[in-house]
């Protein structure tokens, strides 16, 4: 792989994951009827939903990410405690969005200090494995920090068995991708997680694509190997509805690291906040950099 080929597929994972949250935020907690009867096809990033978003503006998932990204790229490597202060203050800047459990282990953080919590049956969303991305792009060809960082930023919020899993499982996946491994690899680490707890198995798929973890995962594996093109697996995705915003950014994240950056569709790129789109591109070259890739 070419260091081009690898920017082009690490740009295109970080760009379609907040191409997924911008799309899938209108039509988030809608159910696919609810959808169908109100836009046919959700297929434009138009804003609005429940949070009432301005046309390609994104939420917690894309902004949770930046926090993290930014903290890597300030320090030039692993702090924690930078991530965590990240966290507390866009916590404090009032977002449009952010999930009780999240919210619940910031407090805690910027409380007491503690920067993880105990294991918890109720840490099950999917707000860890959602934020992950700029860890997987830091860590492209250093596997052991991958695990070690992933699992100290997810139990700032989300200490549970089903989240860590998952967020490794799909942090190797896009690895898999932004290398350049076939989809063999990738369809290797679904089973895996699938082996080690039977409840993420997809098919035949539930048709839940709720915000807790197993939902989650479950959606975003049916459609990203189920589809032909960045385009038709992500507006399939968001049209399944519930935690739209985030199994939207998780698929767009898998097919942009697929497909590259090129086969994201314009009108969405155009549509999206500029001053992101610019944002995503420097932390994206800065991550790559510092995994020695560039």
């Amino acid at each position: 792989m070419s260091t081009e080929q690898v920017l082009n597929r690490a740009l295109g994972a970080y760009l379609g994951f907040a191409c997924g949250d911008a799309l899938g935020a209108t039509v988030e907690f809608m159910t696919p009827k609810q959808i169908q009867k109100r836009y046919g096809v959700h297929q434009d990033i138009i804003g609005g939903g429940w949070l009432g978003l301005e046309a390609g503006q994104v939420t917690d998932d894309t902004q949770m990410s930046l926090a993290i990204g930014q903290a890597i790229i300030d320090h030039q490597g692993w702090n924690i405690q930078a991530v965590a202060d990240n966290f507390v203050a866009w916590l404090e800047s009032d977002p449009p969005d952010i999930g009780n459990t999240c919210r619940r282990g910031i407090m805690r953080y910027r409380d007491s200090g503690e920067l993880f919590g105990l294991p918890r049956d109720d840490d099950a969303g999917n707000g860890a494995c959602m934020r992950n991305l700029p860890v997987v792009l830091a860590t492209l060809n250093r596997l052991d920090y991958f695990n070690e960082w992933s699992l100290q930023q997810s139990h700032i919020t989300h200490n549970n068995p089903l989240s860590n899993a998952a967020t490794l499982t799909l942090g190797h996946i896009v690895n898999h991708l932004i290398n350049g491994h076939d989809m063999a690899a990738c369809i290797q680490e679904a089973e895996r997680l699938i082996s080690q707890y039977s409840e993420f198995s997809y098919n035949p798929y539930s048709g839940k694509a709720s915000g807790y973890i197993v939902d989650t995962v479950q959606t975003v594996l049916h459609y990203f190997f189920g589809t032909d093109s960045f385009e038709s697996c992500l507006i399939a995705t968001v049209n399944q509805g519930g935690d739209a915003d985030t199994t939207g950014a998780l698929v767009g994240m898998l097919a942009g690291a697929k497909y590259g950056v090129q086969q994201i569709p314009e009108r969405w790129l155009t549509q999206l906040d500029q001053q992101l789109v610019a944002q995503i591109r420097q932390q994206t070259t800065g991550l790559i950099r510092l995994a020695g890739l560039l």
